[in-house]
């Protein structure tokens, strides 16, 4: 697979095209992805976590934000807390294969007088319903939002610009606040980023994964568990909005490649497939069995996430 068919796939929109290919043409490109610090490392991060190692394998240095200040002006916790947290996740993030990533702790560097200031500065260019409405899909608590999280768009913004990358990933719930960058950003002399955009997946029932739910896999959940989950998971006979083959799309082919679902004879014996989009089409078809797809989901998932669960054996 070439670089641009790497940084693109899996993508709900890359802002620009164009300028995903001039980037692509430089011998130095650097992007990032921020995370607020979490208990749980779970398929919804794994989403962005594997299109960074895409955006690796294409020839981008990869910087990894441990969010710790943006995840308390979010209410997510105390300091120590989220600094906590925030180490255990870099652990995490290198046992799903994000390897010879650049980790950066963000309070480290967002409490400089430099940094506040160009916090300052934008925080004069930018109206409180825009850094309202920005917020509202990834803020916590936003029917009563605080003061401190008007600000965490603006530092985000702030972080593209100190950490000095080229491109920003993150889920399609960042898009507003990365088009503020976009807008904002040339003001105080930076240049705009380039946005790569993944999708939020479904939760295991089909509904909004969300940790409050209980409706998502764990890179902590043993073998015994993903099987358990699995079975128990929404799985139409449609193919929009399934979660079983989001899983299958998102997790278990850009990981393994080819994918072969095992099964007695009578009921068609085994099927090797080599792309998701065949797979789907089968499915779709009535060749596959709900069944079938879910335990092939599940191997597929226990082989993906084998080395995160040694090292969360090894806590």
């Amino acid at each position: 697979m070439d670089s641009y068919a790497l940084a693109t796939r899996n993508t709900v929109e890359v802002v620009t095209d164009e300028e995903l290919r001039s980037v692509l043409s430089q011998d130095k490109k650097r992007v990032y992805a921020g995370y607020e610090p979490s208990g749980e490392i779970h398929l919804g991060h794994l989403v962005t976590i594997n299109k960074l190692i895409d955006l690796q394998n294409a020839g981008f240095e990869v910087v990894v934000l441990l969010a710790d200040l943006h995840a308390y002006l979010n209410r997510k916790g105390t300091m120590e807390e989220v600094r906590e947290l925030a180490e255990y996740n870099r652990r995490c993030f290198e046992a799903v294969g994000l390897k010879d990533a650049e980790f950066v702790m963000g309070s480290d560097f967002q409490l400089s007088p430099e940094y506040q200031l160009d916090v300052l500065m934008l925080s004069q260019r930018i109206t409180l319903n825009r850094a309202t409405r920005s917020m509202n899909e990834v803020g916590r608590q936003m029917e009563n939002p605080t003061v401190s999280q008007m600000v965490y768009p603006i530092m985000q913004m702030v972080d593209i610009a100190r950490l000095n990358v080229d491109a920003a990933v993150g889920g399609i719930d960042q898009r507003k606040i990365h088009m503020l960058a976009r807008e904002h950003l040339p003001s105080i002399g930076v240049k705009a980023p380039l946005c790569i955009h993944t999708p939020i997946l479904n939760g295991l029932d089909g509904k909004k994964m969300a940790s409050s739910s209980g409706n998502y896999i764990s890179v902590a959940d043993s073998e015994e568990i993903i099987i358990k989950k699995m079975k128990k998971a929404f799985c139409p006979p449609e193919i929009e909005e399934n979660p079983v083959l989001q899983t299958l799309k998102y997790h278990i082919f850009p990981r393994l490649g080819t994918v072969t679902i095992h099964r007695p004879e009578k009921f068609g014996g085994d099927a090797a497939y080599s792309s998701y989009e065949e797979m789907e089409a089968a499915y779709g078809a009535g060749n596959i069995h709900p069944a079938d797809l879910k335990a092939t989901v599940s191997n597929g998932l226990i082989e993906v996430l084998a080395d995160a669960r040694a090292f969360m054996n090894d806590e």
